[in-house]
């Protein structure tokens, strides 16, 4: 439990449908993290229609969450914005832009942005401004919470004008992911929604590993992947997997596979929610390679590395079960030490009451200010 509950508002893009979309298990976690630290959390989230008809999650039984229409049912809100200590904005929330300037206007305590897409903003805000956020609301949250940590903060701080960029990576909840017992009905298997320019590493990594080994068991889960794709037949495609049935996924799985995009890659130290998923499950992971995955994982020890259609077979057909397993266990136990839920919630407690702490000091007048220092260094002194 926090010394200080806090009141908190976030507007994400989604908590109650994992449609499509990595934000609802990690905003899931968080707020579960959080109420169980005593804080008190309101999630707002945009009734959008393609979340309306996959709610997996509608009336989520920790902190309180609230559908919105559009904009000017949002204001119904402003109260609890305005009193709140912390106000989050996440990525992609639509019309992200105009909400968060409404947000800064409005709020009396301190504000963040949280970016689950982080290179993919970056990008998009070099080239001009994401729809979802702008240059000018970079530099004015008080907090910019990135899902990529690393030289990504240094630029977001030097670059961008952030005031405070913090890392804020995903978690799991190891109460729900654990391992199982039973027997493997694929040898590799990979989740996640079709993104164009991830689709080649998958290729290489899982699609040709399938074509080469006709006797292996393969899966896909993932929605969005273009009808004219043609599945090898030793490869099970289905769009959509509940977070409910994940862990059963996950530990039916020989290996998972963890693919990251271009621009995560190129930035490094952007972990995905899935990395620490089959981790908390027990199942060894064949990742691609990008700077700071060894910051996450010890490579060949908790994670294993694959370049190549010939890595990945080599990992299939020749590592013996033993150590296959020993590498899931030390994955494991990196997790429940760093990465789940509640030390994420135990981050952003600790980011809020700084950011705050800064604003309550930049309220004091400048001749307090010096006051109080003159008395402390007294009082240090004397000591």
């Amino acid at each position: 439990m926090s010394e200080t509950p806090l009141d908190i508002v976030m507007l994400g893009l989604s908590i109650t449908s994992s449609w499509g979309n990595g934000h609802a298990t990690t905003y899931r976690g968080l707020v579960r993290g959080l109420v169980r630290r005593g804080h008190r959390v309101l999630f707002l989230e945009r009734d959008m229609p393609w979340y309306a008809d996959n709610r997996d999650l509608p009336h989520p039984p920790y902190g309180r969450t609230v559908l919105y229409a559009d904009r000017h049912d949002l204001m119904r809100y402003a109260d609890a914005v305005r009193d709140a200590d912390l106000v989050v904005v996440g990525s992609y929330v639509p019309e992200g832009t105009a909400i968060g300037r409404w947000v800064l206007r409005t709020a009396r305590g301190a504000t963040a942005f949280y970016d689950i897409d982080t290179p993919v903003t970056l990008a998009r805000l070099a080239g001009g401004d994401a729809e979802y956020i702008s240059g000018a609301l970079v530099r004015r949250y008080d907090l910019y919470l990135s899902f990529t940590g690393g030289p990504t903060l240094e630029r977001l701080e030097r670059e961008f004008g952030a005031r405070r960029a913090r890392a804020l990576y995903c978690s799991v909840d190891e109460t729900v992911y654990r391992p199982a017992r039973g027997p493997a009905a694929w040898d590799l298997a990979y989740m996640g929604t079709y993104s164009r320019d991830r689709q080649p590493a998958l290729d290489r990594l899982l699609l040709a590993p399938a074509r080469a080994w006709r006797a292996g068991r393969f899966a896909v889960v993932g929605a969005q992947y273009p009808a004219r794709l043609r599945w090898p037949r030793n490869v099970c495609h289905e769009a959509h997997c509940p977070p409910r049935e994940h862990r059963a996924f996950y530990t039916a799985q020989r290996f998972t596979l963890n693919i990251t995009r271009p621009d995560m890659v190129a930035a490094g130290y952007s972990p995905s929610v899935r990395l620490f998923e089959a981790a908390a499950c027990g199942t060894p992971i064949i990742s691609d390679w990008w700077s700071g995955l060894e910051t996450l994982f010890t490579p060949d020890e908790e994670i294993l590395v694959a370049r190549s259609t010939t890595d990945v077979l080599r990992y299939l057909q020749q590592m013996p079960d033993e150590q296959r397993r020993a590498i899931g266990a030390r994955a494991r136990r990196r997790v429940l030490a760093a990465h789940t839920a509640d030390h994420r919630a135990a981050e952003l407690e600790s980011y809020a009451y700084e950011a705050l702490g800064v604003r309550r000091q930049a309220s004091v007048p400048p001749s307090t200010r010096t006051e109080a220092a003159v008395l402390a260094g007294v009082g240090r002194a004397a000591g």
